[in-house]
Parts: structure tokens; C-alpha cells; sequence
């Protein structure tokens, strides 16, 4: 299958934050920011990259810190609180910015670009060390996808290779389990049901819904985090789940392979930095730090720490074998997967979650 790029967003375009960030993203527009962290703004004595928690915090300090000192001259300091968007739109209003560069999707760009977002200088970020395509006010730094995983030991011979398979209980039987927050859902819902990969884009929420509803009877749960998403086919009570490719690695190891995962129709999609209007260490240390990020060797760092792919085509070809194996961009992996559309996120989000939650709920 080849990689659909749509027309829609020009081109291309969650770990365990990827999809999380949707559902975090469009609360912290409803929410508007209300209650911010009590931190205060700082100088230039640092440049500060907020992310979204967890393991992410350690293994960007092992992928970034140096390059970003080589960079700017400064150290880098992580705030894993998560940059929602209302948060953003709330610290530029108030001309209290305390993020430098945020790990945003790229949805969430399109909606902050030109009131809360600071253009990107491409005199600076080198898009030369780009595979995907680049955008006003957002650099792709990282890939990540949304998989099919299943019990090898129980579909070893002949196993799901399509979300129509996913759906597909009788020849492979077994409870299933989705995302609470819908990301990917309505993607796979309709593949399921034989639309092509090059017509999803505007997607058909009412056919995709229908199609979810279908399988309801045969999911067990829609798990709300990562960790339970692993547990739910590691404890055996799924026999398949959606799941963030980089939590599929982990369940695959923490297995010893009994539970695996395919990138045949992987959602693909991007992580952007993206960089908040009067942000503290200043506009010019904020590009050359996105350059600096996307540089083979943090690109390489960031692949082996966390299992993001590399938007950098010289990382891509210089990752070991093992490693290749698991990279959702790897030429292998690329061509088999599904480019989500961002610009269609940007504008129907809500209003498509609203009526996902009230069908699983129901």
C-alpha cells in the first residue's frame, strides 16, 4: 500500500503521548487554560521544551540536551506538564509565555498559527533534513502510528494484516478493545469497511460510526492509557487492540513476541515543534534548536530512547537493522501505512469526538 499524502494538507503530515494529545488538546480548548502552572517566566538562562510527561522527559533530555547546548549555548530544560492548547493561547494572552518550543500536534498548529504561534524561520531550520513536508508554523521532528497489535500464539499462521481483519471476528476471534478518545477510530472503521486508503479524506463520520457500532458487541473495553492498552493483550483478555506503535514495541519485548504488531494500514501521522509568541529564550534560540533537533544524530537518539521515527532521511538510513525493523518510517514500513490528515482534525475534532463518545458511552 502506498502512503497517501493528501491534497488537503499539501503533502504529509500521542508513544504513548501521540493520541492522548488530541484528547488533552481539545479539552485545553474548552478549557481555555484556566488554571496554569504556578511557574514563572524565565530569561534566556534556558531554553525550555514542554512535552507530554512520562517516559517522553527522559528520553528527549537523551536525544535533545546536547544538541540544543551546542545549538543556543543553552541547557534545556523539560516541562512534561503538557502544552495544551489552551494553555498556549492562555500564557501569549496573558504575556506570560514559559515554553520556548512545544511538542505540538499538527492539528493544534493549524488552529494557534498566526495569533499564538511565532512563524518558523526557515533561513535557520534547514528543511534540507526533512523527509516530510514543512508548514508556516510547525516543523515535523518525529513519526509515530497507530497499529493493529495481536496474540501471535494465537493467530501465529495466518495473522490480521487489515483493520477489515480487526473487525473480522469470526476468522479471528476474540474480544477487541479501542481508543476512548477516537483518534485513528474513524480511519479504521472506514478502511474496515473498504473505503481506500486515497478516499478517506473527508471522512464520512456517519459510515465510520455505523461501522464502530458493528463491533461494539465484540469490545471488551475503550482504554483510556497507554499502559492499559499493553496490559489488555499482555493479560490475554483481547486477542487484538489498537494501539500506539511505540507501546506495540514494548508489548512485543515485555511478551517475548507471544504479542505482536503490524504497520500494514498504520495511521501515520507527526510530532511539530511549534514555538509560542514571546517565548522567553527568544525567537532565534527557539530555530536553531529546532534545526539542531532534526539532525541525523538527535533524530538517531530519539529513535533508540523512544522508538519515534526520524523525519530525517540520513537517520532513517543509518539506523541498524533492529532498529529499522521497528521504525514506523522506515522504507519497509512507510509504504504500507495511512498519512493521516491534520487540516480535516482541525476542523471537525469536536464535534466528531462528541458524537464517537456518545455511541461508545450509549
Amino acid at each position: 500500500m502506498k502512503i497517501r499524502r493528501p491534497s488537503s494538507l499539501a503533502g504529509a503530515l500521542a508513544a504513548p503521548h501521540v493520541s492522548r494529545r488530541l484528547f488533552l488538546a481539545g479539552a485545553g480548548s474548552l478549557a481555555a487554560g484556566a488554571a496554569l502552572p504556578g511557574l514563572p517566566a524565565r530569561a534566556a538562562e534556558r531554553l525550555v521544551l514542554a512535552n507530554w510527561g512520562g517516559d517522553a522527559i527522559d528520553a528527549y533530555d537523551r536525544a535533545f540536551a546536547e544538541a540544543c547546548r551546542e545549538a543556543t549555548g543553552l541547557p534545556l530544560q523539560i516541562d512534561g506538564s503538557g502544552p495544551l492548547e489552551g494553555t498556549i493561547k492562555a500564557q501569549v494572552e496573558s504575556g506570560a509565555v514559559r515554553w520556548d518550543v512545544c511538542d505540538t500536534e499538527l492539528y493544534s498548529a493549524f488552529r494557534l498559527a498566526g495569533d499564538y504561534l511565532q512563524p518558523i524561520d526557515y533561513d535557520i531550520v534547514d528543511k534540507a533534513r526533512l523527509q516530510p513536508e514543512t508548514f508556516e508554523h510547525a516543523v515535523p521532528y518525529a513519526y509515530y502510528s497507530t497499529v493493529i497489535a495481536y496474540d501471535h500464539e494465537r493467530f501465529g499462521d495466518d495473522p490480521p494484516k487489515s483493520w477489515a481483519d480487526f473487525w473480522n471476528v469470526e476468522k479471528y476471534p476474540g474480544k477487541r478493545s479501542l481508543y476512548k478518545w477516537m483518534s485513528g477510530n474513524l480511519e479504521a472503521a472506514l478502511l474496515a469497511d473498504g473505503v481506500a486508503p486515497e478516499d478517506l479524506y473527508p471522512l464520512d463520520v456517519d459510515r465510520a460510526l455505523a461501522k464502530i457500532e458493528e463491533l461494539k458487541p465484540h469490545i471488551l473495553t475503550h482504554w483510556g492509557s497507554a499502559a492499559e492498552s499493553q496490559q489488555l493483550l499482555r493479560d490475554r483478555e483481547v486477542s487484538m487492540v489498537q494501539i500506539w506503535h511505540t507501546r506495540a514495541i514494548l508489548l512485543e519485548e515485555d511478551t517475548g513476541g507471544r504479542a505482536r504488531f503490524t504497520y500494514d494500514q498504520g495511521l501515520l501521522n507527526l510530532s511539530n515543534w511549534a514555538v509560542p509568541k514571546g517565548n522567553p529564550a527568544g525567537r532565534q534560540n527557539a530555530m536553531k534548536f529546532i534545526n539542531a533537533s532534526i539532525a541525523p544524530e538527535p533524530q538517531r537518539l530519539l529513535m533508540e530512547h523512544y522508538r519515534y521515527g526520524p523525519v530525517n532521511p540520513e537517520a532513517t538510513a543509518s539506523l541498524p537493522p533492529e532498529l529499522a525493523r521497528l521504525n514506523p518510517a522506515d522504507p519497509q514500513n512507510i509504504d504500507r501505512q495511512v498519512m493521516t490528515d491534520n487540516r480535516w482534525y482541525a476542523d471537525h475534532y469536536g464535534a466528531a469526538l462528541d458524537r464517537y463518545t456518545a455511541l461508545i458511552s450509549g
